[in-house]
């Protein structure tokens, strides 16, 4: 079955007991609120997801709790990366043998000055060609330190196992000109939920966003109403997302993306120290954009709103299933 990725998939977190040990319970509940929200799919285990804090044998429970939660349809995308071209392949052949059906594969970036553009092709080439499942390029320089630069996703996007790339920038120039080099069918995804409308205009299939995970019916709205070509709505609707999608990422991090969930009624649990969980004005900063956001729909003027049906339209809020959705 071809991997869709024409929407809204959310990066999860990974929520853990205040042991720190992984809440499967949890895990497995809140993929069953968000199966019924529009969104096409899942990344697990990707940076939102806390991989690097977790051990090998954590890793392969999580992808199988998700496997076991997300219904046929669905896409489940695990996250993976490490360092060497070998371990990263060791790596993708185990989450696919624990059911994930595609790999979100970052860039190694411990060597740095030595992860060139020609290091990247030969890395991710050797990577295509060995993996199991089809894999998606992940460029996430806040955290890396490393940029897929649009010359080198040309190249890659040619290999018939790499089927897109993630850009969790906010660079929408070098983004349309990856668009512009890259096939058509090459699933270019914005992982940056501050640009999404800017994204979509400029080619994006679909975005792969951490304040989906609180918001995801707003974020499908925008989807559909630049689908729709109603681009005015999108831009408003945008206005309202960016604040909240700021706080949940760059601002609190993934503490901020966990305390905003339990605010929605979700299971958001403790992060792995070193990362920490906002203080209380941040916690106050977060509920406030996050009712900014779910208002956001109600709020947008009936003008500029699109009589055409969209995708968007089945997309429902967190908040429309109450506190124990």
């Amino acid at each position: 079955m071809p991997i869709n990725l024409d929407g809204i998939l959310l990066p999860v977190t990974t929520p853990f007991l205040a042991t720190e040990e992984v809440n499967t319970a949890g895990f497995a509940s809140n993929l069953e609120t968000w199966n019924d929200t529009g969104i096409v799919g899942y990344v697990v285990l990707g940076s939102t997801g806390e991989r690097v804090n977790l051990d090998e044998k954590e890793y392969l429970q999580v992808i199988e709790t998700a496997r076991r939660a997300i219904p046929e349809g669905l896409t489940c995308i695990a996250g993976a990366g490490q360092q060497s071209t070998r371990g990263t392949i060791k790596e993708i052949e185990r989450a696919a043998e624990a059911g994930a059906e595609a790999v979100l594969v970052i860039t190694p970036s411990f060597y740095k000055s030595a992860i060139t553009q020609d290091a990247l092709v030969r890395h991710y080439l050797a990577v295509a060609d060995a993996s199991p499942v089809p894999v998606i390029l992940y460029s996430m320089p806040d955290l890396t330190g490393i940029k897929i630069e649009p010359e080198t996703a040309a190249p890659l996007s040619a290999h018939q196992n790499i089927i897109g790339m993630k850009d969790s920038s906010a660079d929408i120039a070098k983004f349309a000109e990856t668009v512009r080099l890259v096939p058509e069918d090459f699933a270019l995804m914005i992982g940056n939920g501050t640009v999404l409308c800017e994204a979509l205009q400029a080619g994006a299939r679909g975005g792969i966003l951490a304040v989906g995970c609180v918001v995801p019916g707003l974020c499908i709205e925008i989807f559909g109403a630049v689908q729709a070509g109603d681009i005015d709505r999108a831009k408003v609707l945008q206005e309202k997302l960016t604040p909240l999608a700021r706080a949940v990422t760059k601002t609190y991090g993934i503490g901020g993306l966990k305390t905003a969930m339990e605010i929605a009624g979700l299971v958001g649990g403790a992060v792995r120290a070193p990362l920490l969980r906002p203080d209380e004005a941040g916690v106050a900063e977060i509920a406030l954009l996050l009712t900014q956001a779910n208002n956001a729909l109600d709020q947008v003027p009936s003008d500029l709103i699109s009589q055409s049906a969209s995708p968007a339209a089945t997309g429902s809020s967190l908040a429309d299933k109450g506190p124990d959705a």
